[in-house]
């Protein structure tokens, strides 16, 4: 989405970035997980593939994708953005009848940067800017039923099931962004690329 291909967003634990054509080796590394490809549902694809795909989702008007930097790292390591990478945050508008629903997913590929919130945040601030910028007012998440942690975030976060595939072996649940007031976000948006220490 080129809306927010100059923007970074930072919050506490995390900076968002839009997904550049040099994190793609990094995250084709990740993309050969078995793991994290039963996750998230994918396939695993060569590494122009994922090239071609990084384009597409660029000049794709319905995707909206961050790449999640650990600020920690970020910090540690002299603002190296690849050397920051712990995963990615996406929001898809997949229902041509009401522009206005996301569907939203995240993935902390990054075992070192596991358990120490960066989804919670990574969530929070996307769906703050999905509500802000996009004018997103329902969120929708499909999640294996068997990837525990990413149910348990969820459901603390506030979405409820609203179907459940035992053909995709996926729970569909939902948020609406009036309920958003009860969570926060503590962001700031900067211009991409960053200039200074976030």
């Amino acid at each position: 989405m080129k809306i927010n291909s100059e923007v970074a967003l930072v919050g506490n634990q995390i900076i968002l970035v839009p997904y550049k054509e040099k994190h793609v080796p990094r995250y084709h590394e990740w993309m050969q997980s078995p793991e994290l490809l039963e996750q998230t549902a994918s396939e695993r694809l060569m590494l122009q593939q994922e090239y071609d795909m990084q384009q597409s989702w660029l000049n794709d008007e319905n995707k909206c994708t961050f790449i999640v930097l650990d600020k920690q790292k970020w910090n540690d390591n002299g603002n190296n953005e690849i050397e920051s990478m712990a995963g990615d945050v996406n929001l898809f508008f997949n229902d041509p009848d009401d522009l206005h629903v996301a569907e939203i997913e995240i993935m902390i590929a990054e075992p070192s940067s596991r358990g120490r919130g960066l989804g919670k945040e990574a969530l929070l601030i996307m769906m703050s800017y999905g509500i802000s910028k996009l004018h997103v007012n329902r969120f929708t998440a499909k999640i294996g039923h068997d990837n525990e942690p990413s149910l348990s975030l969820f459901n603390k976060l506030g979405f409820t099931k609203i179907s459940e595939s035992e053909v995709f072996k996926e729970v569909t649940l939902k948020f609406d962004s009036n309920n958003f007031t009860n969570l926060t976000a503590d962001v700031t948006e900067l211009h991409y690329p960053i200039k200074t220490q976030a």
